[in-house]
């Protein structure tokens, strides 16, 4: 077949070619490192096998489950999607205080389906934060992540299964610009030691990104095209690293936090981040389709910081769920209950019936002044 270029254009179909692989691979790179969380906080929702059968239709290959449910793991065994799994907070204290309840914990919601779930986090603890309200459990994080972390470790295991804790990004202090990222002082002597230990497991910090709350909370500072990748240009200049959207520039101030502990260099996987498309200012279908579509090309790559490994995100979340308060809490979902898209956007080598270069064609951007 005769190419449609001319053949004095320096641009060849054999160029062409490469071009289409490379921007193919990236978009493979991008669902790679995409997850979605699934909560269960709804009375409508449907059964985990039915659940676990759309993450499989729509290519989601990567899941966050708050909590070892058990009808979950069953229906995740041999599907090949990835976990990160929960420990939730009112457990915290008894894998803490007692060995041989992590053990048990561990027997009965790792090992009992390892390897045909693949487990790769275990994530001890969802946002506890020393000063804040669930300040009750911050002393029995790190022993919990310990003994959890000994559990798998006596089976050999602690390679392929790391475990951690997820935090949330108002335990940063300092977050402009995102090279002084600092920890405030108050959660210091809480997270120091659980930094310590992921250095010495290897394991990754797990951290909750939500522009949508830090926009919403100062839409006078921080432009909308910026909190939803569609800002045509840097808005922000740290030094070298330019800043074209607030993501990136939150997860490095999170990455600034860490090295600036001096601890040791410890890696970030994104565990939730989402837009709502009701219950609050700002919070639309348009923008959250915007915001959803753009966050997952984004995992293809690394922040300016970190620029050589793409970032791993989990998007929150599978469902909207009606049991959760407030009211915003409710429209996260990539999907309503009865299963069907509220997004129409996908995680597969093609999306909507179009193939994936056509992606690139097709990104969302709102008209809006900086």
């Amino acid at each position: 077949m005769a190419s449609h270029f001319p053949r004095n254009q320096s641009f060849s179909f054999a160029a062409f070619l490469l071009l289409f692989q490379l921007l193919t691979v990236n978009i493979i790179t991008a669902e790679a490192q995409i997850g979605v969380c699934y909560g269960m906080m709804g009375n409508n929702l449907p059964p985990a096998n039915e659940v676990i059968s759309l993450y499989r239709s729509n290519n989601i290959r990567r899941m966050r489950l708050y909590d070892p449910n058990q009808a979950a793991l069953q229906a995740l065994r041999n599907s090949g999607i990835e976990l990160i799994l929960g420990v939730p907070n009112p457990d915290l204290q008894a894998l803490a205080t007692n060995a041989d309840n992590a053990r048990h914990w561990v027997q009965r919601n790792v090992f009992n389906f390892w390897p045909s779930v693949r487990i790769k986090y275990i994530a001890v603890g969802n946002e506890v934060n020393p000063v804040g309200g669930s300040s009750s459990y911050a002393q029995f994080v790190l022993p919990a992540v310990q003994n959890v972390y000994q559990a798998i470790r006596a089976q050999g295991l602690h390679d392929q299964i790391k475990v951690s804790t997820a935090i949330d990004t108002t335990m940063i202090g300092n977050s402009y610009p995102p090279s002084q990222g600092s920890f405030r002082g108050d959660v210091r002597s809480y997270l120091d030691p659980i930094i310590g230990y992921l250095l010495y497991a290897g394991a990754p910090l797990l951290v909750n990104v939500y522009p949508y709350f830090s926009y919403s909370g100062n839409p006078r500072d921080i432009s909308l095209p910026y909190a939803l990748f569609s800002a045509p240009n840097v808005v922000v200049w740290d030094g070298q690293y330019g800043y074209q959207n607030l993501f990136d520039a939150i997860l490095d101030a999170v990455h600034a936090a860490i090295d600036n502990t001096r601890i040791g260099y410890v890696e970030v996987v994104v565990s939730e981040s989402g837009w709502p498309s009701d219950g609050g200012f700002g919070a639309t279908y348009e923008n959250a389709h915007v915001y959803l579509d753009n966050l997952v090309r984004r995992a293809g790559r690394g922040s300016p910081r970190r620029p050589s490994k793409p970032t791993e995100i989990y998007i929150f979340g599978m469902f909207d769920e009606n049991g959760k308060s407030p009211e915003i809490e409710k429209h996260f979902g990539l999907f309503n209950p009865n299963k069907q898209k509220k997004y129409p956007f996908g995680f597969g080598g093609k999306r909507d019936g179009k193939i994936v270069i056509d992606d690139f064609n097709a990104t969302n951007s709102l008209k809006s002044d900086m």
